[in-house]
């Protein structure tokens, strides 16, 4: 193993996840969160409530809670973009990875195995594994583009014609799409994905945690990975 390695008894921990990827996780994960919450009830509005219409503005709240949180995710997902350059060599691994490599192929399918209890041992790697690469690469960091660009062109729909979301996003994805209802059903669709990704990441996370003598879940609070 190459940097940052300290050993302890028959322990050895590596420096895996720097301070500003571990920021960005838990504020994303929150974000996303949020965007579910907000975005099923956008979906699938609340009755209306009694009373005057002036004394409640509970819908207000809950499309400005999504669009903030829309707008963290957009930020953050740039700030992950730079950080992939100026990072350690972990910090690259779900956008840039070596599909012509037999070696990798040859992890990711030990990795099905051993999450279908096919393999009796699992692997180690310091950072990401070979399956958790692909899955982070083509579900999450593609799943959460299209979930930035069909949000935005919606929200360029309210903003108005000449805003910067409607010239960006508006203009040319909802005729891409066909009409902007497509555009609401894709979204909605691509929402439930994230939230099925987030499930399994979650089950997966807590599954390595217990069965491969690594850490996990810690590693994304302290930034180091210890193997046992």
């Amino acid at each position: 193993m190459s940097e940052n390695i300290q050993s302890t008894h028959s322990e050895t921990a590596v420096y895996v996840y720097e301070a500003p990827l571990r920021l960005w996780h838990w504020i994303n994960a929150l974000a996303i969160i949020i965007l579910a919450v907000t975005g099923y009830f956008i979906g699938s509005p609340l009755p209306t409530m009694s009373g005057e219409a002036s004394d409640h503005y509970l819908m207000g709240y809950i499309r400005f809670s999504h669009f903030s949180a829309g707008y963290i995710v957009l930020i953050g997902f740039i700030f992950r973009l730079y950080w992939a350059f100026v990072g350690n060599k972990h910090a690259r691994e779900i956008f840039l990875h070596n599909v012509l490599s037999a070696t990798y192929w040859r992890g990711l399918w030990h990795e099905i195995k051993w999450y279908l209890f096919m393999e009796k041992e699992p692997e180690q790697y310091e950072g990401h594994n070979p399956l958790a690469i692909f899955v982070m690469h083509w579900f999450f960091v593609y799943g959460i583009i299209f979930m930035i660009f069909t949000g935005f062109a919606l929200y360029g729909e309210g903003t108005g014609a000449g805003s910067w979301a409607h010239i960006a996003f508006s203009s040319w994805l909802i005729p891409l799409f066909g009409q902007s209802m497509d555009v609401h059903t894709w979204h909605h669709f691509g929402m439930w994905l994230i939230i099925l990704f987030v499930m399994i990441h979650v089950y997966v996370a807590v599954r390595e945690d217990i069965m491969s003598r690594q850490s996990i879940i810690s590693s994304m609070i302290s930034g180091w990975r210890t193997l046992k």
